[in-house]
This record gives C-alpha cells, structure tokens and sequence, in this order.
C-alpha cells in the first residue's frame, strides 16, 4: 500500500488571533473551517488552507490560549514545510521582514528555504517547488503567483529513526530517494505534501504543549481504502484505533515505535459539504448544537484580518 502523502498536520498554538493574524494575515492561507475540538468543546479547531481546503494544504490548530509551553523533540514533527511557486522566495523575504517575522536561510537536499517560526513556537520553512497547482485564494497582497501552494512536507525527529523509516518505507508506501548528512528523504506519489525528511539522530524527547505539533495525517483515498490501511497497519505490528467521525474526513490513529502519532484520514468527504461560504461562522457536530451557546462564551473570539 502506498499513501499518496501529507493529508494535514495538527499543533497546539496560544490565542486564536495571534495564529489567525499570522497564518491568514501573514502567511496569505484561507481559513477553511472553524469548529472544535470534537474530544474537548471548549477549544476551538482551525482549519488553514487553499482556497477548496485540499488535502495535502491543511494545518489545523487547537488554541491553547495561556497554556504552558512545550519542547520540541523526538516524537513529533520538528518542521512544517510549505511550498510556494517557483521564482516566489524573494516576495516572501521581503514579507516576512516587513512583519518583523526573523528567518534564516539553508539549504538541504540541493534546494533552498526560508526557516522561520510562528509566533508560538512552531518551527516552518518555505521551500520553491515547481509541482502543485497555485492557490487561487489571494488575501492581504499574497497573489496565487507567490501564494503558498500547500505542504512541501515535514521534518520528522524520532525516538527510533531506524523503525520510522521502516514504517514511511515498507508501511507507509514512502520511496527513500536520498541521504544527506543527518537526514533520509522520502517520497510519496501526491505533487503537494509528499516529501518526508527523516533525522536520523535523536535530540531528546518533545513535550507536548504550546508550539508543537500533535499529530500528522497522511491520505486514504476513501472509507474503504482507509479500513484496508486499518488491517495493513495492524498486521504490521501497530495498534490502530477504530474509525473516528470528524466530520470533514474519517480518521484512524497510532503511534509509531519512534512516538510519532499517526493519523490515516479520508481525502472525502471534505470542507465544503456543511457550510456554503467556507470558514465563516462556527460550525459544530450535531451532538454539540443544543450546547451552542454555551460553548461560544467559553471560546475566546476572533477575526480574520489584514495585519
């Protein structure tokens, strides 16, 4: 079996406005969808995109406003990657130093990135990649011809970077395409979210928190394929958790021998099917709605804005 690449990426962030000021004021992404954290109500779950909230574009966020801060390490992704068009690093050096947004650049692989992190922590990286389609959705002077496309991919750190590139590779379907340094690269067939940089050297163990990622999600393509990555998984010495509803798409969850958690997701039902402008109200699950009013005085309010 073969995933086709990233589906989305979770991190716990601090105010909603600061990740919505940064993530759609900044970094030009539409947010797709607000809802909650289906497992705890009051926190909010943000959905940030392209303009249809494709799979292999999607970072979403639970807002951890005054929460502690956490450590970055083995057991997480340590770098989101972002793709942008070909010819497109210049127009965001200039951005992120007009916003005051401090970044470094380094190369890996024989390509260059702009490395930088959010305001809480997160650690990103813009890379040019000339597959992708552009992002049609434009917003606060970021034009589709420099917009972020969506994933380049993600930097994995590992407890066990031995048994995690055995898993991208001979679970997960991943090619191994290159080793340089300290890293293995992987590939999987999608043109967006489809590259996987693996750290071959523990640096310690992550703690969960503010400014860490929770969990990465890779793609099914539909329910069926997805319960056939349920039994691949498991008869691959992993436990994997039933079906879970999230609404948007059905996910499945474990955690690799290096404590990365897994996510599988369905690339359907997707973002538009409950909501005809997206991201613009709260949109809860039917359980939830006779709490409505409760759970928006719990949940901090905020706007999305030209910063």
């Amino acid at each position: 079996m073969k995933t086709a690449g990233i589906h989305h990426i979770t991190a716990i962030v601090g105010h909603p406005q600061e990740n919505a000021d940064f993530y759609a004021g900044i970094l030009g992404l539409r947010l797709v969808k607000q809802t909650v954290n289906f497992d705890d109500p009051g926190t909010y779950h943000l959905y940030f995109g392209d303009e249809g909230g494709h799979p292999g574009t999607i970072i979403t966020f639970f807002p951890w406003p005054d929460a502690y801060q956490g450590t970055i390490g083995d057991g997480q992704v340590g770098v989101t990657s972002y793709a942008v068009p070909k010819g497109a690093l210049p127009f965001w050096e200039e951005r992120l130093g007009r916003y005051g947004v401090p970044f470094e650049k380094m190369e890996r692989f024989g390509e260059s990135f702009l490395v930088f992190d959010d305001p809480h922590g997160l650690h990103l990286e813009l890379v040019e990649r000339e597959k992708g389609k552009q992002n049609a959705w434009e917003f606060g002077g970021v034009t589709a011809n420099v917009g972020i496309k969506g994933f380049a991919g993600a930097t994995l750190l590992s407890s066990r970077p031995e048994k995690t590139a055995e898993l991208l590779e001979k679970v997960m379907g991943y090619e191994k395409v290159a080793e340089e340094r300290d890293f293995i690269r992987f590939r999987s067939t999608a043109d967006i979210g489809n590259i996987i940089d693996l750290k071959m050297t523990p640096i310690g163990r992550g703690r969960m928190g503010v400014g860490t990622v929770h969990h990465i999600a890779f793609r099914a393509e539909d329910d069926s394929n997805q319960l056939q990555w349920q039994q691949h998984v498991a008869r691959s010495g992993y436990q994997v958790t039933p079906v879970q509803d999230r609404q948007y798409f059905n996910a499945i969850y474990f955690r690799e021998h290096g404590e990365i958690l897994f996510e599988i997701a369905t690339d359907p039902p997707g973002f538009a099917h409950d909501e005809e402008v997206l991201g613009g109200k709260l949109m809860l699950p039917e359980r939830y709605e006779p709490q409505r009013d409760k759970i928006e005085k719990v949940l901090a309010p905020f706007e999305i804005r030209e910063v």
